[in-house]
């Protein structure tokens, strides 16, 4: 009786969990200045999530990133870039040198935050929660180089993942479609 106990104890803890993650709006991380944000400042807005870093074939996409964010953020778009070390060591630099790199050669002037793991057992809790959301490849939840991007819709829910050799203006229309709703 006691076992039976414990096993409905833990299936209405695993719904609590569960529900509560709903969105991406109970997360909180440390932007590029290590000031802690709540992804909660972001309601109401469509969201284009990306693992990046500095020394990768993809790093022009940040020229990408920034175009799109300049053609939406009037209309409620953000780009929230997360560097990651986690392909090659392709992100070694520390948070201020990353933040130089993206302003000096591409401008950017999206959300960029703290440096962080998006594989293995440090993952971060933001990254599990995206990559069971929407999965990749073969149904794989592995994040398979920098550049994997995730759009999120206005109400903190993962619409879809992007492999990283998808150019950010290529999501053009998918983004203009989720800020025509709601």
């Amino acid at each position: 009786m006691l076992k039976i106990f414990f096993c409905f104890l833990f299936f209405l803890s695993s719904l609590s969990a569960s529900k509560s993650l709903e969105n991406i709006y109970s997360f909180d991380l440390f932007d590029i200045d290590n000031n802690k944000i709540s992804l909660s400042k972001y309601k109401n807005k469509v969201l284009l999530i990306v693992n990046v870093a500095s020394k990768c074939t993809f790093t022009s996409q940040y020229e990408g990133l920034e175009k799109l964010y300049t053609l939406y953020k009037n209309e409620d778009f953000m780009v929230l870039a997360f560097p990651s070390n986690d392909f090659a060591k392709q992100e070694p630099g520390s948070n201020a040198e990353i933040k130089s790199f993206c302003r000096i050669n591409y401008a950017v002037d999206f959300d960029l935050f703290s440096k962080i793991t998006v594989n293995g057992e440090n993952t971060n809790p933001l990254y599990q929660f995206l990559k069971n959301e929407a999965r990749g490849i073969f149904s794989t939840k592995s994040i398979k180089w920098n550049f994997t991007k995730f759009l999120i819709d206005k109400k903190g829910k993962v619409i879809k993942r992007y492999a990283p050799y998808v150019k950010p203006l290529d999501i053009k229309e998918d983004i203009k479609e989720l800020l025509s709703k709601f």
